[in-house]
């Protein structure tokens, strides 16, 4: 069990780490934890992330629990719409370097820059729908599960290696309410940088993240449909 349960974990890590490097929730997280009431308001958001991931991901489970099933038809049809996905997400991310915008630092959008100032509800609320709501989380919720139900791993484990996909996806979220919480003027300046790094290069990131995970998709649909 053991064996399988590294094995599921370990073909989930990059659609996690895909999710954990995203801009916009660090970004977000930042703006929340530096903002007024941050070290009340961060860990609403962070807990609206993580129940906006972790219903994504369930929500992935139950649909595709029939794929642990090579020869089924349900294993079939995730495998063309991961190929499918794989080669949009990197024709998305070669399309975004490409118009990337060079010329200076840019200032995040208006609806998050407010996130500074909102309530505990609305930070929780932001946290829910960047966490759950984001169609990128979808596509690499779904990645993940279906390379761990590939693996194999049923019940129990697979519960488990869910579990520990969103804790790994959410690891910068987690991490940034921590040092706002914890970090005092030196922990906020140091997210203060962070969140200005990722602004300026937060479309270099994005197709970065895009490329690799399509990649990834594209690669292990292939390796479903030939088995």
């Amino acid at each position: 069990m053991v064996a399988v349960l590294l094995q599921a974990l370990g073909a989930s890590l990059t659609p996690a780490l895909a999710i954990a490097l995203s801009p916009f929730p660090v970004i977000g997280v930042v703006v929340v934890v530096t903002g007024t009431h941050g070290r009340r308001n961060g860990p609403a958001f962070a807990l609206g992330w993580l129940l906006g991931l972790g219903a994504a991901t369930a929500l992935a489970v139950a649909l595709l629990s029939g794929a642990a099933d090579a020869e089924s038809t349900t294993a079939t049809v995730v495998d063309v719409a991961r190929v499918v996905t794989g080669a949009v997400l990197v024709v998305l991310g070669v399309r975004t370097w490409l118009r990337r915008d060079g010329h200076g630092p840019k200032e995040p959008p208006a609806w998050m820059a407010s996130l500074a100032t909102a309530s505990p509800g609305g930070a929780l609320r932001a946290g829910l729908l960047l966490g759950g709501a984001n169609p990128k989380n979808l596509v690499l919720a779904s990645a993940a599960v279906a390379a761990v139900v590939e693996t194999g791993v049923q019940g129990t484990a697979l519960g488990l290696a869910v579990g520990v996909f969103v804790l790994l996806a959410s690891s910068t979220v987690l991490a940034a309410v921590a040092v706002g919480l914890v970090g005092g003027a030196s922990g906020a300046a140091a997210l203060d940088r962070t969140r200005a790094l990722m602004v300026t290069h937060s479309t270099a990131l994005t197709a970065a993240v895009l490329v690799l995970i399509g990649a990834n998709v594209l690669g292990g649909g292939l390796d479903g449909l030939g088995r």
